[in-house]
């Protein structure tokens, strides 16, 4: 482990200014492979943000991508119902929308002398992990992408289409080798979904495992939620680290 620092930066998503919370390995001796992280419908939380710290403590420059930035930098506000905040969460932050955010992400941390964009992830939480899957079927500029929780299939609610929203459908197309976590005690995705999943990115070219964590809810892996479970955390995060080793 070696220190970091840590700083928001602003940078250009086509004609828009976002903002990402950038954590970078206070050793420059050498380039470091770039992270790009995508937050779950709660936005840049605290959480999140020490995640990404701790991450780039391993030796990787980490860009969490703010993708609320276009409205305060928070999840809309303006619901009555938890089941209304996380469906204007996600449509704040839609595909076609948060995609190419990332993107810029990336293409922010590429002009940066200290940071080798050639070896690049992208590790999404929730509905972060629905978009890092996505990017990796659109994109060959990933060298692995890996997905905590990311929901399957989106409820029409989720979805700007008002239909639902398949990941299962488009993940034999994935590009880069993908890991997925889930938890098998999961209120939000339904085992079958997993299971279905799972059989679609099999049917890619590319390197692919799935872990399903007995007894582990949704958001397991935050230590700041009731769901969290310390040892599917744990093992969640060394089964992280390994894959990006191999393939940064």
């Amino acid at each position: 482990m070696t220190a970091v620092t840590a700083h928001w930066v602003t940078f250009p998503s086509g004609d828009d200014e976002i903002r990402g919370y950038l954590a970078l390995p206070t050793d420059g001796a050498e380039r470091a492979p770039a992270v790009i992280m995508a937050h779950e419908n709660l936005g840049v939380i605290p959480h999140r943000q020490r995640v990404t710290e701790e991450l780039a403590a391993e030796g990787y420059a980490v860009l969490t991508v703010d993708l609320f930035s276009r409205i305060g930098g928070r999840p809309p506000q303006d619901h009555t119902t938890q089941e209304e905040r996380r469906a204007k969460a996600f449509l704040a932050a839609r595909d076609e929308q948060a995609v190419p955010d990332l993107d810029a992400g990336l293409d922010y941390l590429a002009t940066r002398a200290y940071v080798d964009a050639g070896r690049a992830a992208v590790i999404g939480f929730c509905l972060g992990g629905g978009l890092a899957l996505v990017w990796a079927t659109e994109s060959d500029r990933l060298s692995c992408a890996i997905s905590l929780y990311g929901i399957p299939e989106l409820p029409a609610a989720y979805s700007p289409t008002h239909a639902v929203r398949s990941r299962i459908d488009i993940a034999d197309r994935v590009r880069c080798p993908v890991q997925a976590h889930f938890g098998g005690a999961d209120a939000v995705i339904p085992l079958d979904q997993v299971t279905r999943l799972t059989d679609a990115l099999g049917r890619s070219d590319r390197p692919t495992e799935v872990h399903v964590y007995e007894g582990a809810g949704h958001a397991y892996h935050d230590d700041t939620h009731p769901n969290h479970l310390p040892e599917a955390a744990r093992l969640t995060w060394e089964r992280t680290r390994a894959f990006l080793r191999e393939h940064l």
